[in-house]
């Protein structure tokens, strides 16, 4: 097998509009999920992987031919180039280096990472607190604040389908919490958020999976086999649980609380 066949993303169309890609661990080990939600007007690409070669992580190739089997779907589209925004869960190195990958595909933005960069973009006049509306035609995703992990860190739900993405803040690894402040209002938000009647969120997706299906117990940072790992969708009902986690938390850095599902760790 050739490494490029190697090296190509797990690909999993979560609906006829969403798409799920995980990198391959054989191209790096932290396999970082990304997702493609496409609209009337332009797609939407969350996080862009682990590395800058395409030969090792075909990012570019792998959008170019989602891209064209979803306007063959839909050919009332007539937009050409098809615009493209990518944007990212936040600014760690493992979820923007194939930005460059992309910066010159025609009709493509590739949103900065700097927290300003995010908030001019996305609009936001009331940063974290405030949730803005990004359309991506007939496709409405909501753009949430949600520093603490990483200082420009956000959070997109998507109406169409009742997926929050999370990025590295909520998923079943370990929740690296930088600003233990802000973090704790981030959950608090998406709580909040969760329980508004008029935004149901029906699961939670994160960029990473660390945990195994043993509860507790997780996979050590760089491990490239994880033949049991546990399951990335989480249910709304798991942000009580990180809440209740992180009052446990007594300020000392590298401090660990585990749960079943996910491991809190004091990263400052």
């Amino acid at each position: 097998m050739s490494e490029q066949r190697m090296n190509e993303p797990d690909v999993l169309w979560l609906d006829p509009d969403t798409v799920q890609l995980r990198q391959p661990k054989t191209s790096h080990w932290e396999a970082p999920f990304l997702y493609l939600l496409f609209g009337r007007e332009r797609a939407l690409l969350i996080d862009t992987g682990a590395t800058t070669d395409e030969q090792q992580f075909p990012l570019r190739a792998t959008v170019e031919r989602l891209i064209a089997e979803w306007l063959r779907r839909n050919p009332v589209v007539f937009l050409r180039p098809y615009p493209l925004v990518v944007a990212h869960s936040h600014a760690h190195r493992d979820h923007i280096a194939g930005d460059a990958l992309l910066r010159d595909r025609p009709g493509t933005t590739v949103v900065g990472t700097s927290p300003a960069e995010v908030i001019g973009f996305f609009g936001f006049r009331s940063w974290p607190d405030e949730t803005v509306a990004f359309d991506l035609g007939r496709r409405v995703v909501d753009v949430i604040g949600g520093p603490g992990h990483e200082p420009s860190a956000v959070v997109f739900f998507d109406r169409a389908t009742g997926i929050l993405f999370t990025g590295d803040t909520v998923l079943p690894a370990r929740l690296y919490v930088r600003d233990l402040a802000q973090f704790r209002s981030t959950i608090e938000r998406l709580i909040r958020f969760r329980d508004d009647p008029t935004a149901p969120v029906r699961e939670l997706r994160g960029a990473h999976i660390e945990m195994s299906t043993d509860p507790g117990v997780d996979y050590p940072a760089g491990t490239v086999d994880q033949p049991d790992e546990a399951e990335l969708a989480l249910r709304p009902r798991i942000l009580d649980r990180v809440l209740s986690a992180l009052d446990e938390l007594r300020g000392t850095p590298g401090e660990r609380v585990v749960r079943r599902r996910f491991i809190v760790v004091l990263d400052r």
